[in-house]
């Protein structure tokens, strides 16, 4: 009786063996072969599921980016409702900080995209979604409230802020400027200054 394919479970395969690849020897070395080697599967097999390297470059980036949205989800989901604004953003935050091998190498790999894309269109549909889907999670999370020194409260504009500055955190913590727990004292210096 013929073996039953998890076509899902190979595209896993094969992707999460890209992310290897790229995280460890950056975007140019994510080649066919590089990455059946990784995935221990044939190059022919790699071809069958993604007909191309921008293929399987940009089914990459889109299960780093759901990685990324279910894990800022989980942590929402682990809060009680009635948890404080504080509380939610940084949990959040808390999630994109690349404190463990998984994150960082995410955190590696769509900052190899994002630097590709700077000077190369990046085969595949683009992702400008994603970081506008956070700044409007992280904006629904700030309190609808007068209370800024500056008048009216601008949640929208507050989010952008706090993801900008967490994105620049991210990157200085990949090339080393930063620990994790400076990271931390850097949020939260942040929220403070937001009135959060």
């Amino acid at each position: 009786m013929p073996r039953s394919i998890d076509h899902e479970s190979r595209r896993g395969q094969i992707t999460d063996a890209t992310r290897r690849v790229i995280a460890r020897s950056g975007l140019e070395a994510a080649t066919f072969q590089a990455v059946a080697q990784e995935a221990g599967i044939s190059i022919r097999l790699v071809q069958y599921y993604f007909g191309s390297k921008g293929e399987f470059l940009a089914a990459t980036r889109r299960a780093v980016a759901a990685d990324a949205a279910a894990r800022f989800g989980d942590a929402l989901s682990a809060l009680d409702e009635s948890a404080p604004a504080r509380e939610r953003i940084s949990a959040i935050l808390t999630e994109m900080v690349p404190i463990d091998d998984r994150r960082r190498s995410d955190a590696i790999v769509l900052a190899a995209f994002h630097a590709a894309s700077l000077t190369t269109p990046v085969d595949g549909p683009a992702l400008p979604t994603a970081p506008q889907a956070l700044v409007d999670i992280i904006a629904a999370q700030i309190p609808q409230d007068p209370g800024s020194r500056h008048g009216a409260r601008d949640r929208h504009l507050d989010a952008e802020l706090i993801l900008a500055t967490a994105a620049g955190l991210v990157q200085g913590m990949i090339a080393g400027h930063y620990e994790p727990a400076t990271v931390t004292a850097l949020i939260d210096r942040l929220l403070d200054a937001l009135g959060l």
